[in-house]
């Protein structure tokens, strides 16, 4: 028959095996950012709430379309993912911009863009849609439809047409723009904000968020201006802020968390972190403290045992 010492090590080893695994469930799980995933830079580019470098940073709303890959913010809809080329965060806008894009002085075929009506961006008006070396029969043109602007819009269309670019698309220097379509983004081609070019009979598209005082197409800007809901900011996330903290989330509710730099979790500020850490951090210390006391009681044990 085992002695008191043999079975209580015994015990110990089949608590330390479930208790290991769950303590390696928590990490893996990311209920908490390990640290130096949630980061306030990304690139060059300064992150801030609700925005977030990785899951669990920023507000949850937000972690489905913006993520940090290899020092590149990268924005994600359901046609790609877009480089994130500045944020301005007093007018609550950024800029995305398409690799398969077309600008003046690199024109090639595309896929298009779109953006879900459910998520907490929309096209600012201020774009310019143009797309570019489109078939005459194209569903852009039907005069019952009214979607592009021949006023003002022709202007992006000669401009553009008249970049060396276009041999990129199949057409000559400063072709006739009857190929050519400007329209509203907030009219919509396709079903709702998806832009799709193979059904318009499109071989490219391009976005201009401003033409400046520059007649000069080389100097427009290029990309998709986008507004974002602003309306998360919070008192929590402030103090979490003011103690140099980062606003995140955690656990299955996905409830606030406030990010320190040492990588803890508290659920007001980094003020507060030594009482107020987040429950996995408390069941993980909890873990260790049931480890280390069966073995302190089984080295006891075995020492009386002698």
């Amino acid at each position: 028959m085992p002695s008191a010492s043999e079975t209580l090590l015994l015990i110990t080893i089949f608590l330390l095996i479930p208790l290991h695994a769950v303590s390696s469930t928590i990490h893996a799980g990311h209920a908490i950012p390990i640290n130096g995933l949630c980061r306030d830079t990304c690139g060059t580019i300064p992150v801030k709430f609700p925005f977030g470098t990785g899951f669990g940073c920023g507000h949850p709303d937000f972690v489905r379309y913006i993520k940090c890959s290899s020092e590149t913010l990268q924005f994600s809809t359901g046609t790609g993912i877009y480089t994130i080329s500045s944020i301005d965060y007093n007018s609550s806008t950024i800029v995305v911009t398409d690799p398969l894009m077309s600008t003046c002085s690199s024109m090639q075929n595309s896929g298009g863009f779109s953006l879900d009506r459910t998520s907490p961006f929309t096209i600012r008006e201020e774009n310019i849609f143009v797309l570019l070396g489109c078939s005459t029969t194209s569903p852009v043109f039907d005069p019952n439809e009214d979607l592009c602007d021949t006023g003002s819009g022709s202007r992006a269309c000669r401009g553009l047409y008249s970049c060396k670019g276009v041999a990129g698309i199949g057409l000559q220097q400063n072709a006739p723009i009857s190929t050519c379509c400007v329209y509203d983004s907030q009219v919509g081609v396709g079903s709702g904000y998806a832009l799709v070019l193979p059904k318009l009979q499109c071989s490219s598209y391009t976005s201009i968020y401003e033409f400046g005082d520059e007649g000069d197409p080389m100097k427009w800007k290029f990309g998709i201006s986008l507004q974002y809901n602003d309306s998360y900011d919070t008192n929590a996330c402030k103090d979490c802020e003011a103690s140099e903290g980062l606003c995140g989330f955690s656990g299955l509710d996905q409830s606030f968390a406030c990010i320190c730099q040492n990588g803890v979790n508290t659920t007001r500020s980094c003020f507060e972190q030594g009482y107020a850490l987040s429950g996995v951090v408390e069941l993980e210390v909890q873990i260790k403290t049931i480890i280390g006391g069966l073995l302190v009681s089984w080295v006891l044990l075995l020492t009386r045992s002698r």
